[in-house]
């Protein structure tokens, strides 16, 4: 998995680049439906041409096997 391990707190992040705002917002709100469909969040930002997730679970303080799942998801909702 080509994600970054960021700190304070622990977190898997990684920026996902673009053609234009249009298809950064349009990735932005798949990652959305598949956060809602596993009741689970990340931190999105979203610029133009690109978009950067950050997964990580609130509640163990860090990263869990359920926000790498999540991560390798992500990447599926790249077209």
């Amino acid at each position: 998995m080509d994600w970054e391990q960021a700190e304070n707190p622990p977190r898997l992040r990684k920026t996902f680049r673009f053609a234009n705002f249009r298809e950064a917002l349009a990735f932005a709100n798949r990652v959305g439906e598949l956060a809602e469909g596993a009741n689970h969040h990340p931190r999105l930002t979203v610029e133009w041409g690109r978009v950067t997730v950050e997964w990580w679970t609130h509640s163990a303080g860090g990263i869990t096997e359920k926000d790498r799942e999540m991560a390798r998801l992500t990447d599926g909702l790249v077209e």
